[in-house]
C-alpha cells in the first residue's frame, strides 16, 4: 500500500480508501466485514461512510452502512488503527427522511452524535458536508444555472463555527467538503483564514476517466490550497470495469438493480469506455486497474475511494495500487479524453 497525509493534518491515510455505500443494501453485514478484513490486511486504513448510506437512500435503510462499520470496529478492536470519514447529508427531497434543517448548529451536533452511536466510537476523524445547501450544479449537472429565487442565505461562517464547536468537544478531528464547487471551496477556505476557524482538509468529488471536470478550476484550487481530493466513483458505478459493454454484468450489478443511476451510461460514455478498454488490454491491464491507477496518481488526489460488491472485485481494485501508468498510456488516455471530453459530468 502507499500512504500520504490527510492535508494539513498529522493523520496518515492510505492512497486507496475503502468505500462502503453498498453495505446494508447490496451487501450484508458479513460481506461488509469481509471487505473490511481484506482491505485492512492489504494496508488500507481509511474508511469512507456517510449518515445517508446505503445508496439508494431510504428511510428504512438509512444508517445501516455505518452500523456495519461499527460492529466491525467493536469486533476487531481496530478503531485506533483506522481513519474514518463520514458526512452529514445536505438538504433536499432526497434526504427529507433524515432532516430538513440543513447545516444548522443543532443539525450538525445531532448528526454527529447519531453517527458516533452507529459507528460505536467516540470520535470521527474526518467529518464532511455531503453536498452544498445552496442550489448549484452537482450530481451530473453539467453547467451552473443561477436561480435568483434560491432561498439559501450565506452561512459559510456559521457552518464553520458550528463545526468548530464539535471539534472542541472532541467528537470530530478534521472537516471536509463533498460535491462542492470552486466558489464554495474558496469561500470556506477564506472564512477559515480570516476568522481562525477550522480549515477544510479535503473535498470529496466525483473523478474518473469519464468525469474529469475536477481538472478545471478545482484542480488549481486543490493544488494551490493543499486541499486533497477524495475521488469518488473512480469506477463510474462499475462502468469502467468493462462488464456492461462486454455483456458480462451479473443480475446483481449496480446498474441492473438501480437503472436510474444513469450518470455514466450515455452513448458518449459507452463509446469512451470501449476506447479505454482497448488501451488497457493493449497494455496488459484490466480496465478497472487502468481506471483506478489513473485516478490514484493524479497530484491533487489525496485518496481514491474504491468500492466493490464482492471480494474478487475488491482484490482487483486494490491491485491497482501497484500500477504506474506510462507516458504512452497517459497519452492514449488523453487522446480519448480530447475526442470525447467528460461524457459523464
Amino acid at each position: 500500500m502507499k500512504y500520504t497525509s490527510l492535508p494539513n493534518t498529522d493523520l496518515k491515510i492510505s492512497k486507496l480508501c475503502l468505500g462502503s455505500m453498498t453495505w446494508g443494501n447490496q451487501n450484508s453485514e458479513a460481506e461488509g466485514h469481509a471487505q473490511l478484513d481484506y482491505a485492512f490486511d492489504q494496508g488500507i486504513n481509511f474508511i469512507d461512510t456517510a449518515e445517508l448510506y446505503p445508496v439508494p437512500a431510504t428511510a428504512e435503510t438509512q444508517g445501516r452502512t455505518s452500523e456495519i462499520i461499527g460492529t466491525w470496529l467493536k469486533k476487531t478492536g481496530r478503531r485506533d488503527q483506522v481513519v474514518i470519514g463520514s458526512k452529514i447529508a445536505g438538504t433536499g427531497d432526497y434526504t427529507a427522511h433524515i432532516r430538513t434543517t440543513g447545516f444548522s448548529p443543532t443539525a450538525i451536533k445531532e448528526a454527529v452524535d447519531a453517527e458516533l452511536k452507529r459507528l460505536q466510537t467516540d470520535y470521527i476523524d474526518l467529518y464532511q458536508l455531503h453536498w452544498p445547501e445552496r442550489e448549484t450544479n452537482t450530481f451530473g449537472v453539467r453547467d451552473y444555472k443561477h436561480n435568483p429565487n434560491d432561498a439559501w442565505k450565506d452561512n459559510f461562517n456559521d457552518v464553520l463555527h458550528a463545526l468548530d464547536t464539535v471539534i472542541k468537544s472532541g467528537k470530530i478531528r478534521h472537516v471536509g467538503m463533498s460535491n462542492e464547487k470552486a466558489w464554495g471551496a474558496m469561500r470556506f477556505l477564506e472564512e477559515s483564514k480570516t476568522h481562525d476557524l477550522p480549515r477544510m482538509a479535503t473535498i470529496q468529488n466525483a473523478y474518473s476517466l469519464l468525469n474529469r471536470v475536477f481538472e478545471g478550476d478545482m484542480a488549481e484550487v486543490a493544488i494551490r490550497e493543499n486541499l486533497g481530493l477524495l475521488a469518488y466513483s473512480p469506477m463510474a458505478f462499475g462502468v469502467l470495469s468493462g462488464k456492461y459493454i462486454k455483456g458480462i454484468a451479473g443480475d446483481d450489478a449496480r446498474l441492473k438493480l438501480f437503472p436510474r443511476f444513469a450518470r455514466y451510461s450515455s452513448e458518449q460514455a459507452t463509446e469512451s469506455t470501449k476506447r479505454y478498454l482497448k488501451i488497457a488490454e493493449a497494455h496488459n491491464m484490466t480496465l478497472a486497474q487502468m481506471a483506478l491507477a489513473f485516478v490514484t496518481q493524479q497530484p491533487f488526489v489525496a485518496s481514491n475511494i474504491i468500492g466493490a460488491t464482492n471480494l474478487e472485485q475488491l482484490k482487483e481494485n486494490i491491485s491497482s495500487i501497484d500500477i504506474s501508468l506510462s507516458e504512452e498510456v497517459l497519452k492514449q488516455i488523453n487522446e480519448v479524453h480530447a475526442a470525447i471530453p467528460n461524457p459523464a459530468p
